[in-house]
Protein backbone atom coordinates (compact mmCIF):
# COMPACT_ATOMS: atom_id res chain seq x y z
CA UNK A 1 0.00 0.00 0.00
CA UNK A 2 1.30 3.44 -0.95
CA UNK A 3 0.28 6.28 1.38
CA UNK A 4 -1.25 9.19 -0.54
CA UNK A 5 -2.64 11.47 2.12
CA UNK A 6 -3.54 11.61 5.79
CA UNK A 7 -6.60 13.35 7.19
CA UNK A 8 -4.87 14.94 10.17
CA UNK A 9 -4.51 18.73 9.74
CA UNK A 10 -1.56 20.72 11.05
CA UNK A 11 -1.90 24.35 12.01
CA UNK A 12 1.66 25.60 11.63
CA UNK A 13 4.15 25.50 8.78
CA UNK A 14 6.42 22.47 9.38
CA UNK A 15 9.68 24.41 9.10
CA UNK A 16 11.94 21.62 10.34
CA UNK A 17 10.29 18.99 8.15
CA UNK A 18 10.86 21.17 5.09
CA UNK A 19 14.43 21.87 6.24
CA UNK A 20 15.12 18.13 6.50
CA UNK A 21 13.61 17.50 3.07
CA UNK A 22 15.77 20.30 1.69
CA UNK A 23 18.99 18.93 3.23
CA UNK A 24 18.25 15.43 1.97
CA UNK A 25 17.51 16.85 -1.49
CA UNK A 26 20.80 18.76 -1.61
CA UNK A 27 22.69 15.64 -0.54
CA UNK A 28 20.93 13.49 -3.14
CA UNK A 29 21.56 15.91 -5.98
CA UNK A 30 25.22 16.01 -4.98
CA UNK A 31 25.25 12.22 -5.33
CA UNK A 32 23.81 12.58 -8.82
CA UNK A 33 26.72 14.82 -9.78
CA UNK A 34 29.25 12.05 -9.09
CA UNK A 35 30.47 9.37 -11.46
CA UNK A 36 29.56 5.78 -10.51
CA UNK A 37 33.04 5.15 -9.14
CA UNK A 38 33.10 8.44 -7.23
CA UNK A 39 29.68 7.69 -5.78
CA UNK A 40 30.75 4.23 -4.64
CA UNK A 41 33.77 5.65 -2.81
CA UNK A 42 31.76 8.54 -1.39
CA UNK A 43 29.05 6.28 0.05
CA UNK A 44 31.71 4.07 1.59
CA UNK A 45 32.95 7.21 3.33
CA UNK A 46 29.66 8.74 4.55
CA UNK A 47 27.61 5.55 4.85
CA UNK A 48 27.33 3.62 8.11
CA UNK A 49 29.50 0.52 7.57
CA UNK A 50 29.07 -1.77 10.60
CA UNK A 51 32.33 -3.64 10.07
CA UNK A 52 34.28 -0.37 9.93
CA UNK A 53 32.68 0.93 13.14
CA UNK A 54 33.43 -2.37 14.88
CA UNK A 55 37.11 -1.98 14.08
CA UNK A 56 37.33 1.82 14.28
CA UNK A 57 34.98 3.57 16.75
CA UNK A 58 35.96 6.98 15.33
CA UNK A 59 33.71 6.09 12.39
CA UNK A 60 30.66 6.50 14.62
CA UNK A 61 30.07 9.89 12.99
CA UNK A 62 28.79 8.04 9.94
CA UNK A 63 25.65 7.09 11.88
CA UNK A 64 24.74 10.77 11.51
CA UNK A 65 26.02 11.45 8.01
CA UNK A 66 24.39 8.32 6.58
CA UNK A 67 20.94 9.72 7.44
CA UNK A 68 21.11 12.28 4.62
CA UNK A 69 22.09 10.15 1.61
CA UNK A 70 20.08 7.71 -0.49
CA UNK A 71 20.59 4.82 -2.85
CA UNK A 72 18.52 5.95 -5.82
CA UNK A 73 15.45 7.87 -6.94
CA UNK A 74 12.88 5.44 -5.47
CA UNK A 75 14.68 5.33 -2.13
CA UNK A 76 14.92 9.12 -2.00
CA UNK A 77 11.40 9.94 -3.20
CA UNK A 78 9.78 7.28 -1.00
CA UNK A 79 11.49 8.59 2.12
CA UNK A 80 10.83 12.25 1.40
CA UNK A 81 7.16 11.61 0.59
CA UNK A 82 6.70 9.70 3.84
CA UNK A 83 8.44 12.45 5.82
CA UNK A 84 6.24 15.05 4.12
CA UNK A 85 3.03 13.16 4.92
CA UNK A 86 3.69 12.34 8.56
CA UNK A 87 6.34 14.79 9.71
CA UNK A 88 4.18 17.94 9.81
CA UNK A 89 1.81 16.57 12.44
CA UNK A 90 4.56 15.22 14.66
CA UNK A 91 6.45 18.52 14.41
CA UNK A 92 3.24 20.40 15.20
CA UNK A 93 2.82 18.41 18.41
CA UNK A 94 6.46 18.35 19.56
CA UNK A 95 7.45 21.83 18.47
CA UNK A 96 10.30 22.48 16.00
CA UNK A 97 13.25 22.26 18.43
CA UNK A 98 12.11 19.06 20.13
CA UNK A 99 11.11 17.62 16.78
CA UNK A 100 14.56 18.14 15.28
CA UNK A 101 16.20 16.54 18.32
CA UNK A 102 13.67 13.70 18.17
CA UNK A 103 14.36 13.08 14.48
CA UNK A 104 18.13 12.97 14.88
CA UNK A 105 18.01 10.73 17.97
CA UNK A 106 15.68 8.30 16.20
CA UNK A 107 18.09 8.20 13.26
CA UNK A 108 21.02 7.47 15.56
CA UNK A 109 19.04 4.76 17.37
CA UNK A 110 18.22 3.24 13.99
CA UNK A 111 21.91 3.16 13.12
CA UNK A 112 22.76 1.42 16.39
CA UNK A 113 20.02 -1.16 15.84
CA UNK A 114 21.33 -1.98 12.37
CA UNK A 115 24.89 -2.16 13.71
CA UNK A 116 23.83 -4.50 16.53
CA UNK A 117 21.95 -6.75 14.11
CA UNK A 118 24.76 -7.06 11.55
CA UNK A 119 28.04 -5.86 13.12
CA UNK A 120 30.20 -7.57 10.50
CA UNK A 121 28.47 -6.21 7.41
CA UNK A 122 30.87 -4.47 4.98
CA UNK A 123 28.01 -2.73 3.16
CA UNK A 124 27.29 0.96 3.78
CA UNK A 125 23.83 1.63 5.21
CA UNK A 126 22.38 4.94 4.01
CA UNK A 127 19.05 6.70 4.05
CA UNK A 128 16.64 8.65 6.24
CA UNK A 129 14.39 5.61 6.71
CA UNK A 130 15.41 4.96 10.31
CA UNK A 131 14.76 8.54 11.44
CA UNK A 132 11.49 8.63 9.52
CA UNK A 133 10.48 5.34 11.16
CA UNK A 134 10.76 7.20 14.47
CA UNK A 135 8.36 9.83 13.11
CA UNK A 136 5.96 7.01 12.18
CA UNK A 137 6.22 5.61 15.71
CA UNK A 138 5.28 8.99 17.18
CA UNK A 139 2.40 9.38 14.71
CA UNK A 140 1.19 5.87 15.61
CA UNK A 141 0.81 6.89 19.26
CA UNK A 142 -0.44 10.46 18.87
CA UNK A 143 -2.87 10.12 15.96
CA UNK A 144 -4.31 6.57 16.05
CA UNK A 145 -7.73 7.74 14.81
CA UNK A 146 -6.34 9.57 11.79
CA UNK A 147 -7.09 8.04 8.40
CA UNK A 148 -4.45 7.20 5.81
CA UNK A 149 -5.63 7.24 2.21
CA UNK A 150 -3.62 4.57 0.41
CA UNK A 151 -3.15 3.47 -3.17
CA UNK A 152 -3.29 -0.27 -3.86
CA UNK A 153 -2.46 -1.24 -7.47
CA UNK A 154 -4.74 -4.09 -8.57
CA UNK A 155 -3.84 -5.47 -12.00
CA UNK A 156 -2.56 -2.02 -13.02
CA UNK A 157 -5.78 -0.37 -11.81
CA UNK A 158 -5.55 2.14 -8.92
CA UNK A 159 -7.61 1.22 -5.87
CA UNK A 160 -7.85 3.84 -3.12
CA UNK A 161 -8.53 2.68 0.44
CA UNK A 162 -9.01 4.58 3.69
CA UNK A 163 -7.10 2.84 6.48
CA UNK A 164 -6.94 3.88 10.16
CA UNK A 165 -3.43 5.11 11.00
CA UNK A 166 -3.10 2.63 13.85
CA UNK A 167 -3.77 -0.23 11.41
CA UNK A 168 -1.61 1.07 8.57
CA UNK A 169 1.41 1.79 10.77
CA UNK A 170 0.90 -1.32 12.88
CA UNK A 171 0.97 -3.52 9.78
CA UNK A 172 4.00 -1.60 8.49
CA UNK A 173 5.93 -2.23 11.70
CA UNK A 174 5.02 -5.92 11.84
CA UNK A 175 6.21 -6.28 8.24
CA UNK A 176 9.56 -4.72 9.15
CA UNK A 177 9.84 -6.94 12.23
CA UNK A 178 9.08 -10.11 10.28
CA UNK A 179 11.59 -9.20 7.58
CA UNK A 180 14.20 -8.25 10.17
CA UNK A 181 13.90 -11.57 11.98
CA UNK A 182 14.03 -13.37 8.64
CA UNK A 183 17.25 -11.53 7.75
CA UNK A 184 18.88 -12.83 10.95
CA UNK A 185 18.05 -16.39 9.97
CA UNK A 186 20.53 -16.25 7.12
CA UNK A 187 17.91 -15.80 4.42
CA UNK A 188 18.94 -13.47 1.59
CA UNK A 189 18.05 -9.84 2.24
CA UNK A 190 15.63 -8.50 -0.31
CA UNK A 191 17.04 -5.41 -1.96
CA UNK A 192 19.60 -4.83 0.79
CA UNK A 193 16.99 -3.17 3.04
CA UNK A 194 18.19 -2.20 6.53
CA UNK A 195 15.19 -3.73 8.30
CA UNK A 196 16.64 -3.33 11.78
CA UNK A 197 17.21 0.38 11.23
CA UNK A 198 13.47 0.69 10.56
CA UNK A 199 12.63 -1.36 13.64
CA UNK A 200 15.07 0.52 15.85
CA UNK A 201 13.88 3.91 14.62
CA UNK A 202 10.20 3.06 15.20
CA UNK A 203 10.83 1.76 18.73
CA UNK A 204 13.01 4.79 19.49
CA UNK A 205 10.12 7.01 18.41
CA UNK A 206 7.81 5.25 20.89
CA UNK A 207 10.33 5.58 23.73
CA UNK A 208 11.47 9.15 23.06
CA UNK A 209 8.00 10.61 22.58
CA UNK A 210 7.10 10.81 26.31
CA UNK A 211 10.46 12.49 26.98
CA UNK A 212 10.30 15.13 24.24
CA UNK A 213 6.58 15.82 24.09
CA UNK A 214 5.45 19.32 24.95
CA UNK A 215 3.58 19.84 28.23
CA UNK A 216 -0.17 19.51 27.82
CA UNK A 217 -0.69 23.25 28.36
CA UNK A 218 1.39 23.95 25.25
CA UNK A 219 -0.58 21.69 22.90
CA UNK A 220 -2.17 23.32 19.88
CA UNK A 221 -5.75 24.34 20.62
CA UNK A 222 -7.18 22.08 17.93
CA UNK A 223 -5.63 19.01 19.60
CA UNK A 224 -7.04 19.73 23.05
CA UNK A 225 -9.61 16.97 23.40
CA UNK A 226 -9.27 14.90 20.25
CA UNK A 227 -6.41 12.49 20.95
CA UNK A 228 -4.62 10.54 23.60
CA UNK A 229 -3.05 12.76 26.33
CA UNK A 230 0.54 12.55 25.12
Amino acid sequence: MIPIQDTQPSRHVPVVTWLLIGLNSLAFFYELSLTPRELELFLQLVGMVPARIASDPTALWTMLSSMFFHGGWMHFLGNMWTLYLFGDNVEDRLGPVHYLLFYLLCGLAAGWAQFAAQPNSPLPAIGASGAIAGVLGAYFVMFPTSTIITLVPVFFLPLFLEVPAVVYLGVWFLTQLFSGVLSLSGAPQMGGVAWWAHIGGFVAGLLLLPVLKLPARQYREHYADEYWPW
